[in-house]
C-alpha cells in the first residue's frame, strides 16, 4: 500500500464508523423527538454546516435550471423517501438490522441496472441476492419461521432501499455534470424543505414541548455533521483516489460497525441469529461486488499497457 493512500484508507473507515454509529445516533434522538423532526432538524442543520464550509472552501457550483426537475426528483427519492423508511423502520426493529437491510442497496442495483439501462446481470449477481437476502431472513426470522423482528419495521426499512434504487436513475444523470457536494448539499436542503410541511403538521406541537438536553444536541449534530456531511465528503474521496469498487467492500463493515456500538452504547443483545445473518449478507455482498472489482482490475491492467509513461 502506497504511503499516499494510508490516509485514503483512515477517511474510508471513518466514513464507514460514522454510518455505523448513525444508527445508534438516531435512536438516542428518537427518545426525544419523532423521526420527522429528527430527519428535519438532522438535514437542516447539515445543509447549513455544507453550505457553510464549501462557502468558506470558495467552491461553488451553479445549477442549471433545466436540472431542478432531476434534483427535485433525486431529493424526493433521497433523502426525504429513504430516510421515511429508514428512521420509521428504525423505530420498530433494532440499529442491526436495520443496517444489515440498508446494506443490500448494492445487491439489488445489478437488476435496476439491468431493468433501466440494460446492463447484464450475472450469475455472481443471482448468487449474491440470493445469499444476502437468504442472511437478512436468518435475523429477521426465528426457527419457526415468524418474525422475530417487526414485519412492519422491515417492511419501512426495505422501502427506503427501493427509494435509494429509485435515486440512483437521477443521480447517474447529474454526477456526470456537477460535483458529489454539490449534489449532496442541494439533496440536503430539499430533503429538509420536503421534511418541513410535515414537520409543520405532524410534530411542531410535540417538538416545542420538549425541553433539548446535551445528550440530544450532541446527537443530533454528530447526525448532522458526521453521518450527513464529513462521512459523504470523506467517502468521495476515497472513491476517487481508490476506486469505487475498493471503496464499496469497506461500505460492508458498516452493520458490523452498528452491531458494535449498538452493544456497547445502547446495550443491544447480538444473537447467534444476527451474527450468522450479518456474515452472510456481507458474504453476498462481497461476491455480488467481486465481479466489479476484477473487472476494475482488468480495465486498469489494459489502460497501463496501452498509456504509455508521463515521465
Amino acid at each position: 500500500m502506497q504511503k499516499s493512500n494510508y490516509l485514503v484508507y483512515v477517511l474510508t473507515l471513518s466514513a464507514v464508523a460514522f454510518w455505523g454509529l448513525s444508527y445508534v445516533w438516531m435512536k438516542v434522538v428518537f427518545q426525544y423527538y419523532d423521526p420527522i423532526t429528527t430527519m428535519f432538524i438532522r438535514l437542516s442543520l447539515a445543509s447549513v454546516f455544507m453550505y457553510t464550509l464549501l462557502a468558506i472552501m470558495g467552491k461553488k457550483e451553479k445549477i442549471q435550471k433545466e436540472d431542478y426537475p432531476a434534483f427535485l426528483a433525486l431529493s424526493f427519492f433521497s433523502p426525504f423517501c429513504y430516510f421515511i423508511g429508514e428512521s420509521f423502520g428504525l423505530k420498530l426493529v433494532s440499529p442491526t438490522i436495520a443496517a444489515v437491510i440498508i446494506a443490500t442497496i448494492p445487491v439489488f442495483t445489478p437488476f435496476l441496472g439491468h431493468f433501466a439501462f440494460g446492463e447484464k446481470i450475472t450469475k455472481l449477481n443471482i448468487a449474491g441476492f440470493a445469499i444476502s437476502f437468504s442472511g437478512v431472513m436468518i435475523m429477521v426470522l426465528d426457527f419457526e419461521f415468524r418474525f422475530s423482528a417487526s414485519p412492519a419495521g422491515v417492511m419501512l426499512l426495505f422501502f427506503a432501499v427501493a427509494a435509494a434504487l429509485a435515486n440512483i436513475l437521477f443521480l447517474k444523470r447529474l454526477a456526470m455534470k456537477y460535483s458529489s457536494t454539490t449534489i449532496i448539499k442541494t439533496q440536503n436542503l430539499l430533503g429538509a424543505l420536503f421534511f418541513l410541511p410535515l414537520f409543520l403538521i405532524f410534530d411542531y406541537q410535540k417538538f416545542i414541548q420538549v425541553q433539548p438536553t446535551g445528550e440530544l444536541v450532541w446527537a443530533l449534530l454528530k447526525l448532522s455533521v458526521f453521518a450527513s456531511t464529513l462521512a459523504f465528503m470523506f467517502y468521495t474521496i476515497s472513491v476517487r483516489k481508490i476506486g469505487v469498487a475498493r471503496t464499496s467492500i469497506f461500505s460492508n463493515l458498516i452493520p458490523v460497525c452498528t452491531a458494535v456500538f449498538a452493544f456497547f452504547l445502547l446495550g443491544e443483545k447480538i444473537d447467534a441469529s444476527k451474527i450468522v445473518g450479518m456474515v452472510v449478507v456481507i458474504s453476498g455482498l462481497l461476491l455480488t461486488q467481486s465481479l466489479k472489482l476484477s473487472k476494475l482490475r482488468r480495465s486498469a491492467k489494459n489502460a497501463e499497457e496501452i498509456t504509455p509513461n508521463a515521465g
